[in-house]
């Protein structure tokens, strides 16, 4: 069964001044998205600065997100490693957060063979008692899941989806033909979500939805209702938009511009800084004709 259908946001951590977590800034962010119709909250994950967290602050970070939520959407935590006993020992304890579901990003770094992939996940899943979200950027971490590995992991009863972020939409096409039909497929390009639900795809892990929640939640439910018109308008519509929101590494721009909405404070933790300001006025630019600003 799918954790869920339609739009995903994978929410910023937002941080105060001092670069601690400013908890009272994420609940109303996570109060917002819900207010929009957000249809999952994934927390801690490549948006949300999940890398410069402690394994404290990352669990504190996805229980308070579980617990100001208190089941009115799906909660996804991030999770994975490099090292897999680490991440086994984080999956354990995010679980007893109480979220619905782990999104388990591929080992980065150490580039272990698709053989050692398969091995990873499956302990991964095996460890734990919720399901499991594959999440597949090559862009990133330097490890591709190939559509075989995807089947293979398919088969685990836990393994239940997959965020697919190569921006391979051939890639995407043969993962859809080898895994079961209740398999979940997210898109995690905001730039290809249209043409992946094409393929049977559920919906999408956002990164868009943290600044437009309700346009990102229209068009993929447009979409799963039949109304392919106003989907791929949406879709479109929203391009110059998504693509300021990659003018520069993700999550600097969107950061930049939820900051430029008076929603949070423009404060990153190194290695990511602000913006330079010809990112920050594309941003800007782009905000303001889409009615944001």
């Amino acid at each position: 069964m799918a954790i869920f259908t339609g739009c995903g946001v994978a929410i910023i951590t937002p941080f105060l001044a001092d670069g601690s977590i400013d908890f009272k800034g994420f609940r109303n962010l996570v109060e917002w998205q819900i207010a929009e119709g957000i249809d999952s909250i994934v927390v801690c994950g490549t948006t949300g600065e999940a890398s410069t967290l402690d394994d404290q602050e990352h669990i504190e970070t996805i229980k308070f997100c579980v617990d100001v939520v208190n089941g009115r959407v799906p909660v996804i935590g991030g999770a994975g490693s490099n090292d897999t006993r680490h991440g086994i020992n984080l999956a354990r304890k995010i679980e007893k957060t109480g979220v619905d579901a782990l999104l388990l990003v591929t080992p980065y770094y150490n580039k272990c063979s698709q053989a050692g992939l398969l091995q990873h996940y499956m302990a991964t899943a095996d460890a734990v008692n919720i399901p499991c979200i594959l999440y597949s950027v090559q862009g990133r971490t330097g490890m591709n899941i190939e559509p075989s590995t995807v089947a293979a992991l398919s088969e685990h009863p836990r393994i239940v989806g997959i965020k697919e972020a190569s921006g391979n939409i051939a890639q995407v096409a043969e993962i859809a033909r080898l895994v079961p039909d209740d398999f979940a497929i997210y898109s995690g390009n905001d730039d290809m979500v249209v043409p992946l639900m094409s393929l049977g795809g559920l919906g999408y892990i956002s990164v868009i939805a943290n600044v437009a929640p309700r346009d990102s939640v229209r068009m993929s439910r447009s979409f799963l209702e039949g109304d392919i018109i106003t989907a791929r308008k949406l879709q479109l519509d929203m391009k110059a938009l998504i693509d300021s929101m990659f003018a520069d590494v993700n999550p600097i721009p969107v950061k930049a511009a939820l900051a430029m909405m008076g929603k949070c404070q423009l404060k990153y933790r190194l290695p990511l800084c602000p913006p330079n300001q010809q990112v920050s006025d594309r941003i800007q630019r782009e905000m303001s004709a889409y009615g944001l600003l």
